[in-house]
């Protein structure tokens, strides 16, 4: 559904992004590592439709991104889940509201959606915590509600930006089964991580590629 032909992008005629070449199949499980500042965060973002490449094609469901409008990307992006790096919530929401933030977005009824939230929270871990409010999660707790208000439209694609960079081990291992879940259900995951330990303890549960950008150029690793 993701595919990137020669993508480039560039921040005020300064190039960052150049000639990338790369396809998500269905299914599959991708780690994206590089240095800081490589543009890991740029990358992602281009594949969500979030930004457009300066030169070359970013095509979701074989679409070029420039060609959508408003509505028609909104509509796409619904197939596509992601856990932003920051976490941002709405502090006055609880977390059960805020995960179910997205079905009423799309102006589903989330009345009519309770099991299926109720059941999310729980294969999270958070159903104990529904009613807390974000200020009151732990770091790990909100990687998980974040992880739920993603697939929470059950997504074909999981994107996640840095998901364990502000947690413990533990908890790191937990956020990693949980998307490991998602992929074993037949969704396509990629992870931006600067964690090399974790790539080396998914090889116990996934079947996953190993991405690099660095210097502005993606190379493609081999199999975990």
């Amino acid at each position: 559904m993701i595919e990137l032909q020669s993508a480039g992008y560039s921040y005020g005629g300064a190039g960052l992004l150049a000639g990338l070449d790369l396809g998500l199949p269905p299914g599959s499980f991708h780690f994206l590592i590089g240095p800081s500042g490589a543009g890991k965060t740029t990358l992602l973002r281009l594949c969500y439709g979030d930004l457009k490449p300066t030169s070359g094609q970013v095509l979701l469901d074989g679409r070029d991104t420039r060609t959508f409008d408003r509505d028609g990307l909104a509509r796409i992006r619904r197939r596509i889940g992601v856990v932003h790096q920051d976490c941002q919530f709405i502090d006055h929401l609880s977390i059960r509201e805020n995960v179910a933030l997205p079905l009423t977005v799309s102006g589903r009824d989330v009345a009519a959606e309770a099991t299926n939230l109720d059941q999310l929270l729980s294969w999270v871990g958070l159903a104990p915590r529904a009613n807390a409010l974000p200020p009151e999660l732990s770091g790990g707790e909100r990687q998980r509600a974040a992880l739920a208000r993603a697939v929470i439209m059950d997504p074909e694609i999981i994107i996640a930006d840095e998901p364990t960079g502000n947690i413990d081990w533990e908890m790191s291992q937990r956020l990693l089964s949980l998307l490991a879940e998602l992929n074993r259900m037949g969704k396509t995951v990629l992870v931006a991580t600067h964690d090399l330990a974790l790539i080396r303890a998914a090889k116990a549960q996934v079947s996953a590629r190993v991405l690099r950008l660095a210097n502005g150029v993606l190379t493609t690793g081999a199999a975990l």
